[in-house]
């Protein structure tokens, strides 16, 4: 009789293992079990309550009666009514009355299904995975002291049963979840990024707008003028040594607004490339700095250069731009070389000087810093700066992915 007793009970153990088999939804998990535990541990409320992994908060879910526990969202344990038993500081817990035992009721404990269903016989065991609690599985009758310390033992084997796959879900729900997280934070940072590099695209145009009607309008007015202070300072009847320092002035104005007109609209990187712009401004950089500095530029990018989108190839040459001004006006140097590189995969531009190099905080003064690495994060770019290798001076270097070949290569 003892034998076959034991033989029906692993034939409930081996139904339980069945119906595990193939289930990949903790609520589908508990109503495919729920029934054949029953014959095991007769209950009119089931329930599985998981850990999430943070260890913070938990998740139930139940079969046989419904009750508020699966319906909210994840709850802190704190607030758990067997937050002992999966804290792991009891190894089961046992109430002939849960209704008015204390343990159950306490400050912020979440115990009301507990009297709205009068749940009174209660019998909780942990799930465990490498002794390792990751949530509890619990029966419950309403009627009192239904439950013995020999359910407790079956509850147990039960548990043992189902904690592997509650265990190997939990970890398939976090890697879910964690994946969704991570692709709508990366969609909005692309997004982001995208709306950024559209208004950058933006006052890029509205620059060289500004630029031109800088020379169309106030360039010209400017020549005009000093053209009449010109005439006037020739007049008999004006002081020319007067007007002189005035139309100086005047010519170190017209001076200063042609570079910015220059910097607001880089004709050169428009009609011939990124290598000849960056080529262009390092030589009148240099040459308006009267400094002797030697400079050069090495480009072993070939044809991936001229694939370059529009925005992308004015935002590499405005980081190159003002890596080269950097140098020149802060590092003193007396070498300066850019390097262009690319390969299948990527391309990148590397500015280094034999300057002074960087300040103790790793960092040279202004802005300009900050702004290279905007530009170089609107185009996808890694942006690295810092001190070169056994010698003085400063690298900057940007690292743009590229994503299809050069033109040359598409026609073949």
């Amino acid at each position: 009789m003892l034998n076959s007793a034991r033989n029906a009970l692993f034939d409930r153990y081996l139904g339980i293992s069945r119906l595990l088999a193939g289930q990949l939804d903790f609520n589908a998990i508990i109503k495919a079990v729920g029934e054949e535990i029953s014959h095991i541990i007769p209950h009119d409320h089931l329930d599985v309550c998981i850990k999430m992994v943070d260890g913070k908060y938990h998740i139930a879910y139940e079969s046989g009666l419904d009750s508020a526990w699966s319906k909210q969202p994840p709850a802190l344990l704190t607030g758990s009514p067997i937050r002992t038993l999966l804290a792991g500081e009891v190894d089961f817990l046992l109430s002939a009355d849960a209704c008015s035992d204390p343990r159950f009721h306490f400050d912020g404990a979440f115990a009301s299904p507990i009297l709205e269903l009068s749940l009174r016989s209660r019998l909780h065991v942990p799930l465990k995975v490498q002794g390792d609690v990751i949530g509890a599985l619990s029966c419950s009758s309403r009627d009192r002291d239904c439950y013995t310390v020999e359910d407790v033992e079956n509850a147990r084997a039960v548990a043992d049963l189902l904690a592997p796959y509650f265990f190997a879900l939990r970890a398939a729900e976090q890697a879910k979840r964690s994946a969704v997280i991570e692709t709508e934070a990366s969609a909005r940072e692309e997004g982001l990024r995208l709306g950024a590099l559209k208004l950058t695209e933006a006052l890029e145009a509205e620059r060289q707008r500004i630029g031109m009607d800088l020379h169309d309008q106030t360039l010209a007015d400017l020549t005009r003028l000093t053209r009449r202070m010109e005439r006037l300072s020739s007049h008999s009847t004006v002081q020319g040594d007067a007007l002189e320092p005035l139309c100086r002035a005047l010519q170190q104005c017209m001076h200063d607004l042609r570079e910015i007109i220059e910097e607001a609209k880089p004709t050169v990187l428009q009609l011939f490339g990124v290598a000849e712009a960056i080529e262009n401004h390092l030589e009148r950089a240099v040459r308006e700095s009267g400094l002797p500095v030697h400079w050069q530029v090495i480009n072993v990018a070939g044809g991936y250069l001229d694939d370059l989108d529009r925005a992308v190839a004015t935002a590499l040459f405005r980081i190159v731009q003002e890596a080269v001004n950097n140098a020149i006006r802060h590092a003193q140097p007396e070498r300066l070389v850019v390097t262009l590189r690319a390969s299948e995969s990527e391309l990148s531009i590397e500015v280094s000087d034999d300057g002074r190099g960087m300040n103790s905080t790793n960092e040279m003064p202004g802005r300009g810093i900050d702004n290279m690495k905007t530009r170089a994060r609107l185009i996808s770019a890694k942006f690295v700066i810092s001190c070169n290798s056994g010698q003085r001076g400063t690298r900057v270097k940007v690292t743009l992915p590229l994503r299809r070949p050069p033109k040359e290569e598409i026609g073949e």
